[in-house]
């Protein structure tokens, strides 16, 4: 299986047969994402996690394209019957083949004024973990991690403690496309310094990058 991945949190899953992408928003190269995908997953509501325009286009233009969501995201994606599939924390489900587990269930808090949204994370193939908006320690062992390297919810002590806490042998950085090269330098430092000694492998991924996961 390999992985791509795009700008901010938006990568693609692909083993030859089939393709599944998580996380398509508005900072990313939805487009060239999708095309040719049957599935894509939605950790939770906001923009630069679903490109919601460019998502109905794509539905509208291959109808056997499926999407996984939570509830807040299918009722932004109305009218597209059973293309359009609401999931919550705790489900099993295959995506266009890929088996898939569930977990997370909020988005992590931003302030106390900001009302929290729905968020799910998602466990692909028992490999690729995508946690969305979250912190969740998923239950299941996690041979890939997908980390959240800074968000306006974060702060760089709890990227790094979540990091050692999954305990992926393989860690890849996502959202990070509101943040200059020098930060990118600093807290990917720490990342790597910090976690190595924890049997983490953290590694940075360019703009549509691949990686073989086999």
């Amino acid at each position: 299986m390999y992985l791509t991945k795009f700008t901010h949190s938006c990568v693609r899953l692909d083993d030859g047969d089939r393709a599944l992408v998580i996380d398509p928003g508005v900072f990313s190269e939805v487009d060239e994402a999708i095309d040719g995908t049957g599935g894509v997953l939605i950790t939770h509501e906001h923009p630069d996690h679903v490109h919601v325009d460019k998502i109905r286009a794509a539905l509208r233009a291959n109808t056997r394209l499926q999407v996984w969501a939570p509830n807040s995201v299918t009722a932004l994606l109305d009218g597209f019957g059973e293309q359009v599939t609401a999931v919550a924390p705790g489900e099993s489900f295959e995506a266009v083949g890929f088996p898939v587990r569930t977990s997370g269930g909020q988005h992590a808090l931003i302030h106390a004024a900001i009302p929290v949204v729905a968020n799910v994370g998602y466990l692909v193939a028992d490999t690729v973990f995508h946690p969305g908006h979250s912190f969740t320690v998923p239950e299941a062992p996690v041979p890939v991690l997908l980390l959240p390297t800074s968000a306006p919810w974060s702060k760089v002590a709890e990227v790094i403690d979540y990091a050692i806490s999954v305990r992926a042998p393989h860690t890849y950085q996502i959202h990070d496309a509101l943040v200059t090269d020098n930060y990118t330098t600093i807290v990917e430092g720490h990342l790597g310094r910090l976690t190595a000694p924890h049997g983490v492998e953290f590694r940075h991924l360019a703009p549509r990058e691949t990686v073989d996961l086999d």
